[in-house]
């Protein structure tokens, strides 16, 4: 799938299709994957007519073969569905060693309401709302033109179906549909067998970073490239406008008991907690003792971290402290990259371990 931050750059860039800033364009879209292969389904590359891409699906021999493709389509205006493997004689991923195969849907997007999915879409992710995207491509086995549908919280927020029977059936597959991942079901309905793409789009991720350390200022830049919406929390303005803080970056100025009012935090959400003063990342952290966060985490040694686990006001707070992975790191830099790393490993429900066992094994 695209990440949040991918989808968002992807969002943008389909309106300003429909705005008309951008010439005709193909989408191609990543439905099924057998084995190893470089992206998993529901991954989206956008591929304007000249060939320029947005999302790029891996820079690689198949990414080359995808965009040539995805010109032909712009150029006759049929989609098309094509897979990659040993006998299609499409087998540049074996070529590569991965061993995978893939198949690609690959749509134009030339009608405007090929794309008007994408308005409901971006209003989920600035509204911080879940989202499933379900996309119609195939019936009895046919390729068509794919016509999609947005459900969030039980209701349709976007019916591109257009067939009230059909639409049913994909309702009901959105609303079954596991919170994370994307795959594609093949569907029974009174139209024949539905070939259907089945999302679930998140907002980007909002990491706070409280306190102006030199390993919180060390994990701003970094918080930004990943894509995650970076927000930097002190109760001294002052620090707040120091010049080496990176541009753009937003900033709040409050204390630990006005800071669920002043800054909304949901189940997308981190915060990492680095002052210099125990007492004071205490108070801040009994502030989030009940806020619906996916991760909350603290520096310190092994004396401030225990003198932290004993605090009756943490009682009730699952505290990653130290926060970070086991690396190794020293330097504000390193801090703020196992940092990170832990955070990710959280939200992807992942150990943080190595990709591979002791055996060699690769992990899927």
């Amino acid at each position: 799938m695209n990440s949040p931050h991918e989808l968002t750059q992807l969002l943008d860039a389909l309106r300003a299709l429909r705005d008309g800033c951008e010439p005709r364009a193909a989408l191609a879209t990543l439905t099924r994957t057998r084995g190893s292969t470089f992206r998993r389904p529901g991954t989206h590359m956008l591929v304007l007519h000249d060939g320029r891409v947005v999302c790029e699906l891996s820079g690689g021999c198949p990414q080359r073969d995808i965009v040539a493709r995805a010109l032909e389509v712009i150029a006759d205006g049929a989609p098309r569905r094509v897979t990659y493997n040993s006998e299609s004689g499409l087998d540049v991923l074996m070529e590569m060693g991965c061993g995978g195969e893939l198949e690609i849907l690959i749509e134009p997007l030339a009608p405007a309401g090929a794309i008007a999915f994408a308005d409901s879409l971006a209003q989920c992710l600035a509204a911080r709302i879940d989202a499933q995207l379900a996309t119609l491509f195939a019936v009895d086995g046919q390729v068509i033109a794919p016509q999609r549908m947005v459900w969030s919280a039980q209701q349709v927020l976007f019916d591109g179906i257009g067939d009230a029977a059909i639409g049913a059936v994909l309702a009901t597959a959105c609303a079954a549909h596991r919170p994370r991942g994307a795959t594609t079901q093949q569907l029974a309905s009174p139209r024949g067998t539905l070939d259907v793409l089945i999302e679930s789009v998140q907002p980007p991720h909002a990491l706070v970073v409280i306190g102006s350390s030199a390993a919180a200022r060390a994990l701003l830049p970094l918080s930004t490239a990943l894509g995650w919406q970076t927000t930097l929390v002190d109760h001294d303005p002052v620090r707040l406008q120091s010049p080496e803080l990176p541009p753009g970056l937003r900033t709040l100025c409050t204390t630990p008991e006005q800071l669920q009012q002043a800054l909304p935090l949901d189940a997308h959400s981190s915060v990492v907690v680095m002052t210099h003063n125990l007492e004071r990342d205490i108070a801040w952290l009994a502030a989030l003792r009940d806020a619906p966060v996916a991760y909350v985490g603290s520096l310190g040694s092994r004396e401030r971290v225990s003198r932290m686990r004993h605090a009756s006001e943490l009682n009730g707070l699952r505290l990653h402290a130290p926060a970070g992975l086991d690396i190794g790191s020293e330097t504000p830099e390193e801090i703020a990259l196992a940092v990170a790393a832990e955070i990710m490993a959280v939200i992807n429900a992942r150990s943080g371990g190595p990709l591979r066992d002791n055996d060699g094994a690769i992990h899927g």
